[in-house]
């Protein structure tokens, strides 16, 4: 805990450094090199990872015991920055608007720590530097599928959360994020003139129908007590005012607490749009992708995790809650549903109490959030090797 504590101002040099380079998920050259870079010069094994720019880094005791995984990821999101900061995002349109720079600096941190205390350590500890966290296939899916937990016990990962107070810990058992599917839907009808209808098929009223019906999904075809949204966040249909429109294209957003609820839904979007196609006389196309599972915090494993962070009694930590389910969906799930695993978040709000939403181009971080993942995480790997 000293060290890091000493090393806090390299975690913030190291966060505004990746905070004013970022790039988007599968683009992120520079950011990985940026990374294996510093771990150069330091007593560990770096291994390159899945079909993107996706590493690990082992550190490895030398004694007999457990083997633990921590992860962080690192990509950044499409957004313009609208922060006025001497770290703003140098690329444009490019922007850390979720927190990943925060989660890669003080775990780089923290693996050095660790790195200069392995001698003291029982087992091996695996960083898990992620790639391409935000869009869907997602980043872990092919660290997976190259072995990156082959060999690995237990997982744990964190993410910065602005709406929750400064210097806090949140956590949940058992179901703790959604679980997400995207889809696109095209109708295509028949264009024409707007004063003859009858001798075109508007493929507008058909999506609008569509849009329309969609809303019964959860209202009459999930338990009230399961948890299911649907939403549409694009519908193009822009064309000119006396002319029908031809074709029209939607893109949705489904997110689930249960994988069978998943299924669900996506039936009845299916039934839904072909209902609709018959009724209209339109064409529909359909791509659903059913991507990030829900989100599966192991119970013991979570219990023990905040246990040995709340008997440490670290004075930068001042609340430890249970912070029930969250509403976004996180590609860790992928994971979680491999190997037993444990999420949970460190509070970031800033201090001037607005909101600064995650995904928005005013997203803020209180930066005092850094030592407190570092000293979160730190002793929960070191309770969990039995140090």
């Amino acid at each position: 805990m000293e060290k890091l504590r000493d090393a806090q101002p390299e975690m913030v040099k190291i966060r505004r450094h990746l905070h004013a380079h970022p790039e988007v998920s599968f683009h992120e050259k520079e950011t990985a090199k940026y990374i294996k870079d510093f771990y150069q010069d330091l007593d560990c094994k770096i291994t390159d990872f899945g079909d993107g720019y996706g590493f690990a880094v082992d550190i490895e005791s030398g004694r007999p015991g457990k083997n633990l995984a921590l992860r962080a990821d690192f990509d950044a999101l499409a957004i313009q920055e609208e922060n006025d900061l001497e770290f703003k995002s140098q690329n444009k349109g490019v922007m850390h608007a979720c927190g990943h720079d925060g989660h890669t600096a003080y775990m780089m941190v923290l693996a050095k720590t660790l790195i200069e205390l392995k001698d003291q350590l029982k087992g091996g500890i695996r960083i898990i530097h992620q790639p391409a966290e935000e869009v869907s296939p997602g980043g872990a899916k092919s660290m997976l599928a190259a072995g990156v937990l082959k060999g690995i016990d237990n997982v744990l990962g964190v993410h910065v959360m602005s709406s929750m107070p400064n210097r806090s810990i949140g956590y949940h058992l058992n179901e703790t994020q959604t679980g997400r599917s995207n889809f696109t839907i095209t109708f295509n009808g028949k264009g024409g003139h707007a004063s003859m209808p009858q001798l075109s098929n508007d493929a507008i009223v058909a999506g609008a129908y569509f849009v329309t019906a969609l809303q019964t999904v959860v209202s009459r075809r999930i338990d009230p007590f399961e948890t299911a949204s649907v939403t549409i966040g694009s519908f193009d249909g822009a064309g000119s005012y006396n002319a029908i429109k031809q074709s029209v294209t939607l893109k949705g957003d489904v997110r689930v607490m249960k994988e069978d609820t998943r299924q669900t839904v996506r039936e009845q979007i299916e039934k839904i749009a072909h209902g609709v196609e018959a009724m209209f006389g339109v064409k529909v196309d359909i791509d659903y992708d059913d991507n990030y599972p829900v989100l599966y915090n192991d119970p013991q494993l979570t219990k023990e995790t905040i246990k040995s962070i709340q008997d440490a009694n670290l004075p930068e930590i001042k609340q430890v809650f249970d912070c029930g389910p969250q509403d976004p969906s996180e590609d860790f799930a992928y994971f979680a549903q491999d190997t037993p695993s444990c999420f949970f978040y460190v509070g970031c709000q800033t201090s001037d109490g607005q909101n600064h939403p995650h995904h928005s181009p005013d997203f803020l971080m209180n930066e005092d959030c850094l030592l407190v993942a570092g000293e979160a995480v730190g002793t929960a790997a070191l309770s969990y090797l039995g140090v």
